[in-house]
């Protein structure tokens, strides 16, 4: 295992509400609505589970259930090249302006980039690719003869599951948490920035700006 002489340190960065300023979740449901893949049923389901992550009373398991239902059986390589239209279509409009400068003193500082997120492992390959990370933890999906089964895989990436996929990873890479950074928006994110040495509420939801001025961690506005 690295000695803390020889470890070094990352910046974690979340998605939604941070390196972007909308929720893509949201974006990607009106999307599949407006092509007709999904069901209004399925959009309200949708939005109820969005509320409940806003409040922090998500049950992220049974959500990923619930989304991942509407792909059961679809071909993984569909997925990806669809998440990349719709990245390049719909997203990249919503990079928060101010995320890129902190991206790049943090690449001049030597600190490896990291992306940490709830958000599909197709939608973290596309926030790689534009803004230059070198690793994304996130959820990802079975996938079974190139095709979704519908299950989610663990650690679900959400509340304390970051937690268990960044100690992994530093673990893995020779990082100490201890002497990291994670950039996050979301009161859900609380477990995984207590664990790092720096926390930084991004246009923070408002029990997180409430929580962030309690343990006086900057609360910073990218937008």
């Amino acid at each position: 295992m690295p000695t803390a002489t020889t470890s070094t340190t990352a910046a974690f960065f979340d998605l939604d509400g941070t390196l972007l300023t909308v929720n893509s979740a949201r974006l990607w449901v009106r999307r599949e609505r407006r092509l007709g893949r999904i069901s209004r049923a399925n959009v309200a389901r949708a939005g109820l589970f969005l509320a409940g992550y806003h409040l922090g009373v998500l049950d992220m398991e049974r959500a990923l259930r619930a989304a991942l239902s509407t792909v059961r059986g679809v071909h993984e390589d569909e997925i990806r090249e669809a998440t990349r239209v719709w990245w390049r279509d719909e997203v990249r409009a919503h990079v928060a302006p101010g995320a890129r400068a902190v991206l790049e003193r943090h690449r001049a500082r030597g600190d490896r980039l990291v992306l940490l997120t709830s958000s599909s492992r197709y939608a973290s390959e596309m926030a790689c690719e534009e803004f230059g990370l070198e690793a994304a933890l996130c959820q990802r999906y079975e996938v079974r003869d190139g095709c979704f089964t519908g299950e989610p895989l663990h650690p679900i990436c959400f509340g304390a599951g970051k937690i268990e996929a960044a100690e992994a990873w530093a673990q893995a890479n020779g990082v100490d948490l201890d002497r990291s950074a994670f950039f996050s928006d979301s009161i859900t994110d609380v477990p995984m920035l207590e664990r790092v040495g720096s926390a930084y509420a991004v246009h923070p939801d408002f029990r997180l700006a409430r929580h962030a001025r309690r343990r006086g961690w900057p609360v910073l506005d990218w937008r």
